[in-house]
C-alpha cells in the first residue's frame, strides 16, 4: 500500500505533466491560475509565489488549504472545471513545499517558476486593459 507521500508524488507528477502538455493550449485555465496566485501574492505583499509560500505561517497555510479544498469542491459541483483545476494546482504547490522527496522539491521549484510566469502574464494583461482608451 502506498504512503500518502507516494500518493502525493504521483498526483504532483501528473499535475506537472498536465501543465507542460495542456497548459499552453488552455489559456483560460492558465489565466485563472495566474489571477488567483497574483491576488494571494500581491495581497500578502510578497515578490513571488515562491516567497509567498516560504513566508507563510503554519496557520495561514492550514487555512488556505482548507479554503482551497472547500472552494475547489464548490467549483467542481458547479461544473467550473477550470476554476477547480486552478485551485487544485495552487493547493498542490503549497503541499509540495512541505515534502521531503528530492524529486518533488525539484518539481516544486519548476512549478513555482511556471506560476510566477502566469502571475506576470496576469499583471501584464491588467496593464494592457488599463491602458485601453475608455469610451
Amino acid at each position: 500500500m502506498a504512503t500518502k507521500e507516494e500518493d502525493f508524488k504521483q498526483r504532483f507528477v501528473a499535475v506537472l505533466k498536465d501543465m507542460r502538455t495542456n497548459g499552453p493550449e488552455d489559456q483560460e485555465a492558465m489565466f485563472l491560475i495566474g489571477s488567483l496566485a497574483a491576488r494571494l501574492v500581491d495581497g500578502a505583499g510578497q515578490k513571488s509565489w515562491a516567497d509567498y509560500k516560504l513566508k507563510m505561517t503554519p496557520a495561514v497555510y492550514d487555512k488556505l488549504l482548507r479554503d482551497f479544498e472547500r472552494q475547489g469542491n464548490a467549483f467542481h459541483q458547479e461544473g467550473k472545471k477550470k476554476h477547480a483545476y486552478a485551485v487544485q494546482l495552487l493547493g498542490i504547490s503549497l503541499i509540495a513545499r512541505t515534502q521531503k522527496d528530492p524529486e518533488v522539491r525539484a518539481g516544486d521549484g519548476l512549478l513555482d517558476e511556471m506560476i510566477g510566469f502566469l502571475i506576470a502574464a496576469y499583471h501584464e494583461a491588467l496593464l494592457k486593459e488599463a491602458a485601453k482608451p475608455k469610451h
